[in-house]
């Protein structure tokens, strides 16, 4: 069996990349648990999974406790902002 091409490869590369070189802080705790769910059991993106495994080493995490601080997160704080601009959007009415 042959490994394959994540089609987000090169856009999740670079947010780990920025995760490593960042450090740990809640939108990166959010960031990754975000990948790892991502790429749990896909066949492909070795150094992806193998960079996100070192990461939860690096921040002495398991896999447990990173979903447990990130569902702590998500129910107290909005992690993520939706980007929306009034005035970008379309009015059909």
């Amino acid at each position: 069996m042959s490994d394959q091409q994540h089609p987000l490869y090169s856009r999740d590369r670079e947010v780990l990349n920025k995760l490593i070189e960042e450090g740990l802080t809640d939108y990166n705790l959010a960031e990754l648990a975000r990948l790892k769910i991502r790429y749990n059991g896909f066949p492909g993106a070795r150094d992806i999974q193998a960079d996100l495994e070192k990461l939860l080493q690096k921040w002495q995490l398991n896999e447990a406790e990173l979903y447990q601080k990130t569902r702590q997160l998500h129910a107290s704080t909005r992690i993520y902002q939706v980007r929306s601009n009034k005035k970008e959007e379309e009015d059909w009415s």
